[in-house]
């Protein structure tokens, strides 16, 4: 029989035969005291013993505060198997104790003893708490006291303990006394958790697994949920589900007010005309069915747009409408509204519209994705009358309102836009910079993949000067394993420097992996069954791989490049037969193949855990950039496709000396040739003459900052130059701008560009190309389909200063995603 279940079985059959409202906990058994001191070696010293306490509540505690007396009892019981018995009065015999509850509940528990407890109840407000720990003077058992003012304060501050306890088998305690009162920052908390298909891992919990997930969220100080409707613009269905979305969505509401957590709905409008009465009656009919089926609903945010594409002027009146209708069912819930994706005319149209009308209906404005200014300046321009509400997207890393900052191209390619993705810096820089504009936030989010992140985000909503290091070390310590959490805590943090910079140059990438392949070898193997910690190694592995792979494919095209050098010596196709070859030894002498084996491993592990989708094909995931990353972990990380490609279209010309010319072209790509200047755009070690705005630090939308972006690999690899992967992205209406020094001021110089195009999305707006703000080079035009450069001439009068700065914008204020504006590669050829 599995030990830990023997154990948990003898501890259950202990604590069922110890009457309701014993003064004690059962005596722990010898073989449990053997096990934990096997496991416990090495542990934090217990300054404050609580493994036998017992929790002291209020008589008949029912509702949220009972589910925070359910929580801590349980969490404490899953973590040491040793369960603390619950009584409604303080015990006579001195035995450690934990007494929670309200501030007058806490004082009649304690009895006279509450004369020994500073309680500073003046000094609490909603949902915050007070913690204090009375080891009394002859040393005897604890007391460990905690007291709010509601059924919040309660369950956060149960969630606070719980955090800091040093849990094992058969061990509870607390390394020195816990002495706290705190309030929370911001008044609202909380995360998204979108029960659809689009969802990675989302889409095939149940019940039990949401329960969990919602209360570790509450641990961190999460006080909302937000849920998504069964119509969205997601698919209808799902292989995962088990059961139909409006049930989900019912049973996430009732355990949400279980735990006292608000619910919030993301509920986007998508029909095409609500201007046609039929049209609106129908929506009305079927968002009540939504709002009638769920026991709990505070509010519902809809999104101007991604998706939804009602103007404004038809938008406004029909949520006038949808806010009665909600209030139908739930009286005391709000409707609020986001104008993501508006255009400007619509922009300024509900910015006028708050003005003029006033809405009583609506309780406020959320400030989110693709909404084209600063926030800022978005809460000056909301009338002060109307709270924001922030909306932030942790959980992409590329196209997407906060983007991976100084991400290299490799990455990008292999791990796309959802992996798995601990950022807890940027967050936390996130959430000091901007947050302070808001009343707090719900957090876009699809998934697991930035569960990290969402208790960074949490925990600073509570309290912004929390030291990140210290939430991580939580976060590890409680959700992981005691032993492994300073290690594990700082294996989140080099995760997220893996991602800094060239990759190549990166040697810190190896040492996470050996970081983590440390804990690995130190986890029991409860831990290594643990989603948490398969999802960092899964991080890990993979990263390493990809490096080990791209040394090895820019080796090779070094080679092929010097190969292909001798063309006019050896011909034109035995040179690109040569480097052919050189390429294939990619695939047929491979590298890292321990790596990746590791990584396939790991993702069929997330799979049984937690239905975590690593692939298209081997798990269903509903695409590639969901989080699919073993469908992209071998992606080309070199020009071999594109020389491919290229080697199939020389081979087509009639005679050797252009096959030769052709060659050359290639080899000598990147040349701006004597006096010319060359940048490759996005590429992080390669663009000289870019103008880089204010920086990350104080724009981490990057709305005042050139991003370094990239094409989606979505698909088998393109037959396109990576130097066309990457790209430089003003996004929305900010300009890019190259600046050069040292011209001949007597020369002439053209200037050769390559637009990548690579979505119909990019289609929609063009691009212009002006120098010194004065002399137009081209004006807007559509990027060229296929992807080619374009040459133009530079106006002598633009450099006759010996300095020139060239300057690209999109057609202004389009909204949407901001696209348009992307240059691959510039070069800067002095004609003569």
């Amino acid at each position: 029989m599995n030990i830990r279940l023997f154990l948990l079985g003898s501890i259950w059959s202990l604590w069922a035969l110890a009457p309701l409202g014993a003064e004690s906990s059962p005596p722990i058994s010898p073989a449990l005291e053997n096990f934990a001191a096997a496991r416990n070696e090495g542990r934090v010293p217990l300054g404050v013993d609580l493994t036998q306490a017992t929790i002291v509540t209020a008589p008949a505690l029912s509702g949220p505060a009972g589910k925070a007396v359910q929580m801590l009892a349980e969490e404490v019981e899953r973590r040491t198997l040793v369960r603390w018995p619950v009584v409604s009065v303080q015990p006579a015999v001195a035995g450690s104790a934990v007494v929670i509850g309200t501030f007058a509940e806490v004082r009649r528990m304690l009895g006279e003893r509450a004369a020994e407890v500073s309680l500073r109840e003046n000094d609490v407000t909603a949902e915050g708490y007070q913690i204090a720990t009375l080891i009394p003077a002859d040393h005897a058992a604890p007391l460990v006291v905690i007291a709010a003012i509601d059924a919040r304060g309660v369950l956060f501050g149960a969630g606070h303990l719980l955090r800091n306890l040093r849990l094992g088998p058969a061990r509870a305690g607390l390394p020195e006394p816990l002495n706290v009162v705190t309030n929370p920052r911001y008044p609202l908390r909380g995360h998204q958790l979108g029960y659809r298909p689009k969802a990675n891992s989302y889409s095939g919990w149940d019940l039990p697994q949401w329960e969990r997930y919602i209360r570790e969220l509450a641990i961190f100080g999460c006080n909302a949920i937000e849920l998504l409707p069964p119509r969205t613009d997601d698919a209808p269905d799902s292989p995962h589900f088990p059961r139909p979305q409006l049930d989900m969505m019912a049973g996430m509401s009732r355990l949400a007010a279980e735990y006292g957590l608000d619910v919030w709905i993301w509920y986007p409008a998508l029909d095409e005309n609500y201007g046609d009465p039929a049209v609106t009656a129908a929506a009305l009919a079927e968002w009540g069915a939504v709002f009638q089926a769920l026991p709990r609903v505070d509010a519902v945010l809809v999104p101007g747009g991604d998706p939804g594409h009602t103007p404004a002027r038809l938008l406004m009146p029909f949520l006038g409408k949808q806010a009665a209708n909600l209030r139908r069912y739930h009286p005391a819930a709000a409707l609020w509204l986001s104008p993501q994706g508006f255009k400007q005319d619509d922009l300024e149209y509900f910015f006028h519209y708050l003005e003029q009308e006033k809405p009583e209906w609506l309780a406020g404005a959320v400030f989110a994705p693709w909404i084209h200014m600063e926030l800022a300046e978005f809460r000056r321009r909301v009338p002060a009358a109307y709270p924001i509400r922030f909306y932030p997207d942790i959980t992409h890393t590329k196209e997407c309102q906060y983007p991976v900052p100084d991400w290299d191209l490799p990455f990008a390619l292999t791990e796309g836009r959802e992996p798995i993705c601990p950022r807890p810096t940027d967050m936390a820089l996130i959430v000091r910079l901007l947050q302070p504009y808001t009343i707090g936030a719900v957090t876009y989010s699809e998934g697991v993949n930035d569960d990290v992140n969402k208790a960074v985000w949490s925990a600073l909503s509570w309290n912004p000067d929390t030291p990140v290091t210290e939430i991580l070390r939580d976060y590890a310590r409680l959700l992981i394993s005691e032993p492994l959490a300073d290690d594990f805590a700082q294996g989140l943090q080099e995760l997220e420097q893996n991602w800094r910079g060239p990759l190549a140059a990166n040697t810190g990438v190896e040492n996470t992996l050996a970081h983590f392949q440390a804990i690995e070898k130190r986890a029991t193997p409860a831990d290594l069954h643990n989603w948490r910690l398969q999802a960092a190694l899964y991080r890990a592995y993979f990263d390493a791989y990809v490096r080990t792979r791209l040394l090895n494919e820019r080796k090779l095209e070094a080679e092929a490049i010097a190969v292909l050098q001798t063309a006019p010596g050896s011909g034109s196709e035995v040179a690109m037969t040569a480097a052919t070859a050189i390429f294939e030894r990619a695939v047929s002498q491979p590298v890292g193949l321990e790596l990746r084996t590791r990584v396939f491993q790991l993702a069929e592990a997330l799979f049984q855990s937690i239905n975590y989708k690593a692939s298209v094909p081997l798990y269903r995931a509903i695409g590639q950039r969901r989080g699919a990353t073993l469908d992209t972990v071998d992606y080309p990380l070199n020009n071999r496709p594109w020389l491919e490609e290229q080697f199939r279209r020389i081979r087509g010309l009639p005679v050797e000396s252009e096959r030769q010319t052709e060659i050359a072209r290639l080899v000598n790509w990147t040349d701006p040739g004597p006096g010319g200047f060359y940048d490759d755009l996005g590429n992080l070690a390669t663009q000289p003459h870019l103008q880089g705005g204010i920086g990350h630090g104080q724009d981490p939308a990057f709305l005042q900052t050139p991003l370094n972006a990239h094409v989606p690999a979505d698909g088998p690899p393109m037959p396109l130059r990576t130097s066309w992967l990457d790209y430089i992205w003003g996004l929305n209406d900010l300009p890019v701008s190259l600046h050069y020094i040292g011209l001949d001021s007597a020369g002439e110089y053209q200037v050769r560009v390559v637009y990548p195009k690579y979505s119909p999305a990019a289609a929609q707006a063009k691009i212009r190309l002006r120098a010194n703000d004065k002399f137009e080079i081209h004006p807007y035009i559509t990027q060229p389909s296929p992807t080619a450069p374009l040459t133009f001439d530079i106006p002598a009068a633009a450099t006759k200063s010996g300095t020139l700065t060239l300057t690209w914008n999109r057609e202004l204020g389009l909204g949407g995603s901001g696209k348009g504006c992307e240059i691959s590669e510039v070069w800067l050829i002095r004609k003569r």
